[in-house]
């Protein structure tokens, strides 16, 4: 039922890696990167992993998204 296409594993090992290098750059005083990674990782990457391509099944077994 909530079976991970490559799509959706490869966005959530980004968000991952995105989280783990924003934290090191954070503990190493990056004052831009680090955020900027955090925020990709957090609020775009991950989420993205996990709602990717849900539209598009629903939409092929005829639930229309619902």
């Amino acid at each position: 039922m909530f079976g991970f296409a490559r799509i959706n594993i490869a966005l959530l090992a980004a968000g991952v890696v995105a989280v783990i290098l924003g934290y090191l750059l954070l503990n190493a005083g990056s004052t831009t990167a680090a955020p900027l990674l955090l925020i990709a990782g957090y609020a775009v990457l991950i989420p993205a992993g996990l709602i990717w391509g849900v539209r598009h099944r629903d939409l092929e077994r005829g639930n229309g998204g619902e």
